[in-house]
């Protein structure tokens, strides 16, 4: 946001073959926004490709960065990713292993670690180098993700959390916190039950009384986050609320 502070926001890929929604998310976010995510056939079901997306956003002035998982593809199908990607001129990837598919299976060809090598090991005349980041969950980070070119950090709901696991890290890379906005108590409760996932029980009372605490929640979390100097940006994940979270970050941002 002109400060060295990003905000990197995620979109939502279509799952039909029709960009209006996904163009309406990247101009009503694009007042807050320094980048944005587009997830690769995120929860397990097919999206249009994060590298079209990408090549979308970039058309609308903005940057894009694309999501690839280990899940879907074979090496071949990955090199063809990264030929898709250089012909487009998208330069930055978030290599993740991937949600379990609601149809087929993993490939279990590729990692995120094979991926970041081979990604490392193409390059293209004229073409700038592949900027590539990995995601980590609040625990140590392994020397192969510390030498990606910037590091996601899981979702989480308590600052205290993501200080602590901070002052533990000491790769020399952007580290962006993530953070997701509760846009209903069915979700706060969905996320509550995941076992990586800590939801304060204030949040999820606050969320059932007033579906515009989540927004708050968020926006008051990034703030936090911002101040408290500790990370390079944060990944915001806005989901059905990306309106509300933008009209309130582009007053206080």
């Amino acid at each position: 946001m002109g400060d060295g502070f990003e905000v990197v926001c995620e979109v939502e890929p279509p799952t039909r073959p029709d960009l209006r929604k996904v163009r309406h998310q990247i101009g009503v976010m694009s007042p807050i926004a320094d980048a944005f995510l587009i997830p690769d056939n995120h929860i397990g079901r097919a999206t249009v490709s994060s590298v079209a997306v990408a090549n979308e956003v970039q058309a609308m002035g903005a940057r894009g960065i694309a999501c690839l998982n280990s899940r879907d593809r074979n090496l071949l199908g990955f090199r063809r990713d990264l030929l898709t990607a250089a012909a487009y001129g998208v330069e930055q990837f978030l290599f993740v292993h991937g949600d379990e598919p609601t149809a087929g299976a993993r490939t279990s060809q590729l990692t995120v670690r094979t991926m970041i090598e081979e990604a490392r090991a193409t390059s293209f005349p004229g073409i700038a180098p592949f900027q590539v980041g990995a995601a980590t969950r609040l625990r140590p980070i392994p020397a192969w993700k510390a030498e990606a070119d910037f590091l996601y950090v899981q979702v989480s709901y308590s600052l205290d959390d993501l200080l602590r696991w901070r002052d533990t890290v000491t790769a020399d890379i952007p580290i962006y916190a993530g953070v997701m906005v509760l846009a209903s108590a069915k979700m706060a409760h969905n996320l509550a039950a995941l076992p990586q996932l800590t939801i304060p029980d204030h949040l999820i009372a606050a969320v059932e009384q007033d579906p515009d605490a989540g927004v708050e929640a968020a926006c008051d979390h990034i703030l936090q986050i911002k101040e408290s100097g500790a990370f390079d940006g944060v990944h915001l994940v806005p989901v059905s609320r990306y309106r509300q979270v933008a009209a309130r970050l582009e007053r206080e941002l």
